[in-house]
């Protein structure tokens, strides 16, 4: 079993979305779990609205299926206190850190950072980044990592499929629009890159 776990102190940046996202991108390798671990019940409320293809549970009913998973995604409340982040990276094999390319949103992304120490074994994701031409999402990832922050290379680029995605109850990979098929790339060059961390890992 891997446990990838999605965090951060900051609520808006897209958490439950990538939780959503990178579960559906593992659930066609193998049997996947999401546990909803936010108050919101983000994740929770997006499965009742339709259907997605991995088991939705909150941390309670958790320890009756999450031996059943070859994956575990856990989405996480928007503020963890530190000594429960702590917990968390001890007992995953990946925590990812999404933030918007902003100043408001990276900030906090850092102190999470800074709270979970270098044993800790984390990879911030820049998520909401806008199309081209713009560039803040490429500056920002430079700026990370010149600052020796591991950082995915994959971005997730903002789209109006999301929110559309969350209405539906389905992940953007099954509403059957052409035009969010780049969307979906995201997500599945993240989950690659996701695979290639666990595998370093072992």
């Amino acid at each position: 079993m891997k446990i990838i776990t999605v965090t951060g102190y900051k609520g808006g940046v897209g958490k439950s979305t990538t939780a959503i996202h990178l579960a559906t991108f593992l659930s066609e390798l193998g049997t996947t779990i999401l546990v909803d671990g936010d108050p919101n019940r983000t994740t929770l409320e997006w499965s009742k609205r339709g259907q997605l293809p991995f088991d939705v549970a909150d941390e309670r009913q958790a320890m009756k299926i999450i031996s059943t998973g070859d994956y575990v995604v856990i989405d996480t409340p928007a503020r963890p206190n530190t000594n429960d982040l702590q917990e968390l990276a001890k007992g995953c094999d990946l925590l990812i850190l999404p933030t918007a390319p902003d100043v408001v949103s990276l900030q906090p992304m850092l102190e999470t950072a800074q709270d979970l120490g270098v044993e800790a074994n984390f990879s911030a994701l820049l998520t909401i980044v806008p199309p081209k031409p713009n560039r803040e999402g490429e500056l920002m990832q430079q700026d990370l990592r010149q600052g020796g922050m591991s950082v995915f290379q994959t971005m997730i680029r903002r789209t109006v499929g999301f929110p559309k995605a969350a209405l539906l109850g389905r992940p953007i990979r099954d509403l059957g629009d052409k035009r969010l098929r780049m969307a979906w790339a995201d997500y599945k060059a993240l989950g690659d890159e996701v695979l290639t961390l666990l595998g370093a890992a072992q």
